[in-house]
């Protein structure tokens, strides 16, 4: 018998997501993309195979999204709950990862590639979930609806809002919905807890332009669209926002001072975030607004001084700052500086009860007997932003049980993304157990 033979074989998450990493769904934003139609095409073929019927939306050629909607137990007039994922990602630079980024590569325990936690883990776990429920000869406790969105990370614009803006009518009763990215556990003081997404911030990405006059490299020019562009993004760039605490943080803060017997106080909230580890970087940027330079494009020639220069920020403010921000933005920076808004979206603020939490926590506590669930901030945004619009209340909850010793919010973007495999398995049972009894 070959070593290939005596490998196990790869439980379904595992194998599905593997599958979706395999296409390559890279968005690099503004409308430029790799379609997401065949990976959208596969994830209906799977609930297809369950005797569903999905539809199939295109916003623009290649941008696909996938619905389908399953009867539940409860009377009609309950409301639904929306399931959903996204199928594009982030760019990967292979020369960057230690394994081909779309590859799939399943090694030390874990899959590895784009997409891996950024969403094609959860995608999966929603289908395995549904799997299991509908060939048990059961049905989930309410209707659901199965969505898997193109453009997530280009804000939805040719996805989620897409859909939201020209067919509501397949949302419809919906009431609450689940994806991204919360359920996961972190380590705190030798103390597993879990982190479910209550909140995420609001989104604003501007274009800075910059104008001057061009001419020769030589010369001497005042007027340099360069220089002025660099002057705004390293004050964007370096400016530290102030701490504003939300009811969501608030209360997140107070959980991380009780579980890790420290007194905010003393120590400060930056430092409290900072002492649960890995995922700091995200609580600390839940605490404040932001603005990062994320891309910068000027001239055509080394000896040519351009007259136009172009910056892209990312801003991402606390819910209902938006305005608030791009204003201190625009005193920041001066007048000289155009500033355009390419996108802007809503941020959201949940509170952290009612039955569907209720419902969450005690689930996690089913399955992983003691361990604390704290409501957290997004610092980025999901699809949920889109779906609040129809009235739906959305919580990001993705349950993976994690080793203390992985970075795990530093997979979100980053080289060498992957998730463990029994991370999955817990996944897919927590999430079906949940659509079971809620």
């Amino acid at each position: 018998m070959t070593s290939e033979q005596q490998t196990p074989p790869l439980e379904e998450t595992a194998a599905i997501a593997r599958d979706l990493i395999r296409f390559d769904t890279t968005n690099y934003g503004e409308g430029n993309a790799k379609s997401e139609t065949e990976a959208a095409e596969y994830l209906g073929a799977k609930l297809e195979a369950l005797g569903l019927k999905t539809q199939y939306f295109d916003a623009a050629p290649g941008r696909t999204s996938v619905i389908a909607r399953i009867e539940g137990r409860a009377p009609s007039d309950t409301g639904a709950l929306v399931l959903h994922g996204h199928t594009d990602v982030v760019p990967a630079d292979p020369a960057n990862w230690s394994v081909d980024p779309f590859a799939g590569e399943i090694k030390d325990g874990m899959l590895w590639g784009r997409g891996a936690v950024d969403m094609k883990d959860m995608d999966a776990m929603i289908i395995t979930a549904v799997q299991d429920i509908l060939t048990s000869g059961q049905q989930p406790a309410r209707d659901l609806i199965v969505a898997f969105f193109s453009d997530e990370e280009n804000g939805g614009v040719f996805g989620s809002h897409y859909m939201v803006d020209n067919h509501p009518e397949v949302f419809a009763g919906a009431t609450e919905a689940i994806s991204e990215v919360g359920g996961y556990s972190i380590t705190l003081g030798g103390q597993r807890s879990y982190l479910l997404q209550t909140g995420e911030k609001a989104l604003v990405w501007i274009k800075l332009i910059a104008r001057g006059t061009a001419a020769h490299g030589s010369r001497v020019i005042e007027n340099n669209a360069v220089t002025k562009l660099a002057e705004a993004v390293a004050i964007l760039g370096r400016r530290q926002w102030p701490i504003h605490l939300t009811d969501t943080t608030r209360a997140l803060m107070a959980e991380l001072a009780r579980l890790l017997d420290k007194d905010p106080e003393v120590v400060g909230m930056d430092e409290l975030a900072i002492a649960t580890g890995s995922p700091g970087s995200f609580i600390r940027a839940s605490l404040r607004n932001t603005t990062n330079p994320t891309k910068l494009t000027a001239g055509y020639k080394h000896n040519v001084i351009p007259d136009t220069a172009e910056a892209l920020i990312d801003i991402r403010t606390l819910p209902g700052r938006e305005d608030e921000v791009l204003a201190e933005v625009r005193e920041l920076i001066g007048p000289d500086i155009e500033i355009q808004v390419l996108h802007r979206d809503i941020g959201l603020e949940n509170g952290f009860d009612g039955p569907l939490v209720d419902a969450i926590t005690g689930m996690l506590n089913r399955h992983d007997p003691g361990a604390p669930v704290l409501p957290y901030m997004l610092s980025g945004g999901t699809d949920n932003k889109a779906l609040s619009l129809l009235g739906i209340k959305g919580y990001g909850f993705a349950p993976l049980k994690l080793p203390a010793d992985l970075d795990f919010p530093g997979m979100f973007h980053g080289v060498d993304e992957r998730v463990p495999l029994d991370a999955l398995a817990f996944g897919r049972t927590v999430l079906r157990d949940l659509l079971l009894e809620y």
